[in-house]
C-alpha cells in the first residue's frame, strides 16, 4: 500500500467529524416545535405585497406586523371565524411577532384548532401551573384595616372621590383621540409607514367612489364596482388583495390603502 493511500485513509475520520456539525445544522429543527405546531410558508401575495399579521382574527384587527412571500411562521392552529379560516402564527425570526393570519396565505395549513387568544404553546417543557389571581379584598380597596371590618362612610367617600378623579382624567386624555373608524390606513411614499387618511364616500347605484385625502394635502379617488375595488383616478397600475372583508389596495409602486367593504359599500 502506498504512503499517499495510507495518508488519505488516516484523514477520512477527521474530515467526517468536521463535516458532521454542518450536516446537522442544515436539517430543519422541526422536531423542536411544540406538539400540534407546524412551520407554514407565506405565499399567494402580489410580488410586492405584504401579509398583515393581526392582533385579532379579524380583517379589522390591529396590524402587529407585515411579512412577505416566503417568510416562515410557526402555525399553532386555525379556527373558522365568521366564515373565514384564520391561523395563530409566530414569526420564526422574531418571537415577539405573534398574531393571526388568513389561512389561505399559509402553506401547509394546520388542521389543529388554534389556542385561545393570548396563549401560545411553548417548545420547552414547562410544568409550572399558572398563578391564580387572588380574590379582591373589598375592605382593603375601601381603606379598611382588616378584611372583616366594614368600611366607614369616610372610607367609601374618599375611594369614590379617587375613582371620580381617575375617570375624569381618563376622559380628558381620550377627548382628542380619533374615533376608531375615523379615516383609513394609508401610505403615500415608498417605505413610509401607514398613517391615517380622511375619506368621503359617494354611492351611485351599485358603485361607490371613495375619496381619500392625504394628511399633507392632495387626494386619490378609489372606485368600487360590483362589491370589488375597480380602479382609481391615477394612471398608475391599480391592484388589490383581500383579507376577509378588507381590501388592501395599491396604486403604482408607493400608494397603499386599506378599505373595508362596510366603509366603501355602506353595509
Amino acid at each position: 500500500m502506498s504512503k499517499a493511500h495510507m495518508k488519505r485513509k488516516a484523514m477520512l475520520p477527521s474530515t467526517l467529524l468536521l463535516a458532521a456539525p454542518l450536516l446537522l445544522a442544515a436539517v430543519p429543527a422541526l422536531a423542536e416545535e411544540a406538539p400540534g405546531t407546524i412551520i407554514s410558508i407565506i405565499g399567494g401575495l402580489a410580488p410586492d405585497d405584504l401579509l398583515n399579521i393581526r392582533a385579532t382574527a379579524s380583517a379589522g384587527g390591529k396590524v402587529a406586523a407585515r411579512l412577505p412571500n416566503g417568510a416562515a411562521v410557526r402555525n399553532f392552529g386555525c379556527n373558522v371565524i365568521k366564515g373565514h379560516p384564520w391561523c395563530k402564527v409566530e414569526d420564526t425570526q422574531d418571537a415577539h411577532i405573534v398574531g393571526w393570519a388568513p389561512a389561505r396565505y399559509l402553506s401547509p395549513n394546520n388542521p389543529a384548532p388554534a389556542p385561545d387568544d393570548g396563549t401560545v404553546p411553548t417548545t420547552g417543557d414547562s410544568t409550572a401551573a399558572p398563578a391564580e389571581t387572588p380574590p379582591p379584598d373589598i375592605a382593603t380597596r375601601l381603606g379598611g384595616s382588616e378584611p372583616g371590618d366594614p368600611p366607614s362612610a369616610a372610607d367609601i367617600g374618599r375611594t369614590a372621590m379617587q375613582d371620580a378623579y381617575g375617570l375624569a382624567f381618563a376622559a380628558a386624555a381620550n377627548a382628542d383621540a380619533p374615533a376608531p373608524d375615523a379615516g383609513i390606513p394609508c401610505a403615500r411614499h415608498v417605505g413610509q409607514p401607514m398613517t391615517r387618511c380622511e375619506i368621503s364616500v359617494a354611492h351611485t347605484g351599485g358603485e361607490s367612489a371613495v375619496t381619500v385625502t392625504w394628511p399633507d394635502g392632495g387626494s386619490r379617488i378609489i372606485t368600487f364596482h360590483d362589491g370589488q375595488p375597480s380602479g382609481s383616478d391615477s394612471p398608475d397600475e391599480f391592484r388589490f388583495t383581500r383579507e376577509g372583508t378588507l381590501n388592501m389596495i395599491r396604486v403604482g409602486v408607493s400608494e397603499r390603502f386599506e378599505i373595508t367593504d362596510a366603509l366603501a359599500l355602506g353595509y
